[in-house]
């Protein structure tokens, strides 16, 4: 937000607008690829987050993905086929996610930007 120019926001304000509109119409559009780039950062890390929830979760019924895919390695004997499949499948949300949040943020830069 620090590299949206000032004269925008001076400008808005000259002409009667509240900060709240200011806000909503003026720095809301300019930083929407910003923000979607950050939703699927913090989604993906949040999906493949795997130490904060070994931590807090002792009941297994309630295990995220990745401590679901741990439990397929054994201490002897990994079952590579069923880890393999399960970390296929897990990719998918991060995918559709990333694929939805993708046309977002080419949108956001194509139409974003200071005309002078």
């Amino acid at each position: 937000m620090m590299g949206i120019p000032k004269e925008m926001v001076e400008a808005a304000v000259m002409d009667g607008a509240n900060p709240a509109y200011v806000y909503m119409r003026i720095m809301l559009p300019l930083i929407k690829p910003a923000l979607a780039a950050f939703g699927i950062f913090s989604f993906i890390g949040i999906w493949n987050n795997f130490i904060q929830p070994l931590v807090f979760i002792s009941d297994t019924s309630l295990y995220t993905v990745p401590l679901l895919l741990a439990m397929f390695k054994g201490l002897y004997v990994t079952q590579w086929p069923l880890l393999m499949a399960g970390a296929t499948i897990s990719v998918v949300p991060v995918l559709v996610v990333y694929f939805f949040a993708q046309r977002q943020i080419i949108e956001g830069i194509a139409l974003t930007g200071v005309k002078g």
